[in-house]
């Protein structure tokens, strides 16, 4: 897939700890290019992946609020705290005009030079919190949440726009986009399973330990949970105990542990963190903690670069 486009924004800071971020225009262009046979039999089977894949237009603009109450340059400070809520909405002014036109505003294939355009609402939240408790230990802790719903001229977000979970930034028990949505159990046989474990809600929640071994070489405790859900129940997701529910959301939070180490060298940090998982919510398994160490899928082990959060 190719996506390519432009934006504008203009920045405001009315205090040293507030940052407001508007973008009255944003425009891209998604491409999906040279399908093989293998990619439209695994599209076939999944007609929701498909619509999230197609060629189509997003046009968005959003806003973006960003609180730090402290400076990086300021190290005598024992608890930081650093907040962001964005909102995005994309596709609204463009039907609008449709509609202006005769065309029922929620009315679905609109086009702009031939193809059709993403309409959308977006929303995420993340908080981080941090407590110096010495110059040698800090705890850090960070909950992010974000939902995006699709509506009128497309029933399913652009693929580049849903959320997944996993990774070296998120649950480090497991990879990029191996775990979720909800409950659901992909068919691990196909190689091709990951791209089906997107969502248009996500939850996420770390804690971590960050202590000095010796010099600039620091170790890491952690543990982090989360998950991400479709919005939709309908039979043609067909991505059984995926949508969010109320009664199973504890049950659906993926739960996963692990350390690490770091070499901070002010200027780049490189991290290397073993993650170990706890609970698995796609398991059968009627305990709680499901995930076997040794068992494939269930430990991650990542090389980055900075610190996760």
């Amino acid at each position: 897939m190719l996506s390519f486009g432009g934006s504008v924004s203009y920045d405001y800071r009315p205090t040293r700890s507030s940052l407001h971020t508007i973008t009255p225009l944003r425009i891209s262009f998604n491409k999906l290019r040279n399908p093989t046979e293998e990619f439209n039999q695994v599209v076939e089977q999944n007609p929701i992946l498909f619509l999230s894949l197609k060629d189509q237009f997003v046009p968005a603009m959003s806003y973006t609020y960003t609180y730090e109450n402290v400076m990086r340059n300021r190290t005598n400070s024992r608890d930081r705290i650093w907040w962001e809520t964005s909102v995005t909405e994309a596709g609204n002014i463009l039907s609008s005009v449709y509609a202006l036109n005769g065309r029922k505003y929620g009315e679905a294939d609109k086009t702009i030079f031939g193809n059709t355009f993403a309409q959308f609402i977006k929303v995420t939240n993340e908080f981080r919190y941090s407590r110096r408790i010495d110059r040698n230990n800090t705890f850090v802790t960070r909950i992010m949440a974000g939902a995006i719903y699709s509506y009128g001229n497309a029933s399913v977000a652009p693929f580049n726009e849903q959320f997944y979970i996993g990774g070296a930034n998120s649950i480090r028990a497991y990879t990029i986009r191996s775990i979720g949505p909800g409950r659901f159990k992909p068919d691990r046989s196909s190689v091709y399973s990951y791209i089906d474990q997107m969502g248009d809600v996500k939850f996420e929640a770390n804690i971590e330990h960050r202590f000095r071994l010796l010099g600039d070489l620091y170790g890491a405790a952690f543990l982090d949970a989360g998950n991400v859900w479709i919005l939709s129940n309908s039979e043609e997701s067909k991505r059984p105990g995926g949508h969010i529910s109320e009664s199973n959301f504890p049950a659906d939070l993926a739960l996963g542990t692990g350390f690490g180490m770091r070499y901070d060298m002010d200027f780049l940090v490189v991290r290397l963190d073993l993650g170990i998982a706890l609970h698995n919510p796609s398991s059968e398994s009627s305990n709680y903690f499901n995930a076997p160490f040794m068992r494939s899928g269930n430990y991650g082990l990542h090389l980055a670069i900075g610190y996760p959060f």
